[in-house]
């Protein structure tokens, strides 16, 4: 998908639970607090990266994070100052291609640590998703941002709501934190053996709950869920795709009236910092409810879970009712 018009909200400064996994250091938002600790010092690019940091590094790591609460992460960018201390830092944790200003910041920083979380599972194109109903000028406008982002295809980068995906990442993390800090090994481990067996959990949750279902199709504002869809046999259908605060257009809106009602559909689902109205739209016309599925992407006092976990069981639930378990 192409992120350039992808509205993201903001992060929280630190996870709130530690899942069973020790205490975590204290973290902040400012990098000023990036460098120069007596702690194994990680700069996370945003909230997943964050979050993987913490429940792997434990108390043995100082994490901090580029994206200040409300921000978006795909606009954010680096002051000098966050450039300087990034370099800093002993390593640093990030989704290449989701922030170019990051990307950029980090491919010109002597930090010895560089961890792409993109590089350590497999990135999908799911713009058919999102545009494949929205007629041939979306199409197009969909390739020329492609082209002008200077890649045939858009890879979809939201790889931490299948949480398989994230237990690859977080593997990988792991064994990047091994290497960069040996003195501490065993204890990345067993905290990455304690997340793996959290996400393991997340993803039978999944698999139990969503099995039998009335309908295995769901609305979003926008195709934010395509690697959650695919992992547990859903379709996902966005109705603006790459912009979720835009107006659908009348035909767009008849063809979902349809297909509501062809495939069962009970609910629109829009995102927690994303205005509802696109949605409601679409819901009060269609005789539809409208639920929060979250994209992940921050914790905010919005947010229906204290950290990854938490909202994970939370989206659970809402497909659940949404789709019909039974």
């Amino acid at each position: 998908m192409n992120v350039r018009r992808r509205r993201i909200s903001g992060i929280a400064v630190t996870a709130a639970t530690a899942l069973g996994l020790g205490t975590l250091s204290a973290c902040s938002s400012d990098s000023s607090a990036a460098s120069n600790t007596d702690k194994f010092d990680v700069v996370a690019s945003f909230y997943p990266m964050e979050y993987l940091a913490e429940q792997i590094g434990g108390d043995h790591v100082n994490v901090t994070t580029l994206t200040e609460p409300g921000q978006e992460p795909h606009d954010l960018e680096l002051s000098a100052k966050q450039t300087a201390q990034m370099g800093e830092a002993d390593a640093v944790l990030y989704l290449k291609s989701l922030q170019p200003a990051v990307d950029e910041a980090i491919a010109q920083s002597d930090v010895q640590t560089k961890i792409d979380a993109a590089a350590l599972t497999k990135l999908e194109d799911h713009g058919d998703v999102e545009h494949d109903h929205g007629g041939e000028e979306h199409a197009d406008e969909h390739a020329e941002e492609e082209h002008a982002e200077g890649g045939e295809h858009a890879l979809d980068p939201h790889v931490w709501l299948d949480p398989v995906k994230y237990a690859e990442i977080a593997e990988g993390v792991a064994e990047s934190f091994e290497k960069a800090d040996p003195d501490h090994a065993d204890d990345y481990r067993k905290n990455a053996e304690a997340l793996a067996k959290k996400l393991g959990g997340l993803d039978t949750a999944f698999k139990n709950g969503l099995a039998k279902t009335d309908t295995k199709v769901f609305f979003t504002n926008h195709a934010a869920f395509g690697y959650l869809a695919e992992r547990y046999g859903l379709t996902q259908e966005a109705i603006n795709g790459l912009d979720p605060e835009s107006e659908p257009s009348p035909a767009r809106i008849k063809e979902l009236q349809e297909e509501a009602k062809a495939d069962g559909v009970t609910t629109v689902f829009y995102e927690t910092l994303v205005s509802d109205k696109t949605a409601k739209t679409l819901a009060n016309d269609a005789g539809l409810k409208t639920d929060v599925l979250d994209p992940l992407e921050g914790i905010t006092d919005k947010s229906k879970g204290e950290d990854y976990v938490g909202v994970m069981e939370a989206n659970l639930k809402a497909l659940e009712t949404a789709l019909g378990a039974k």
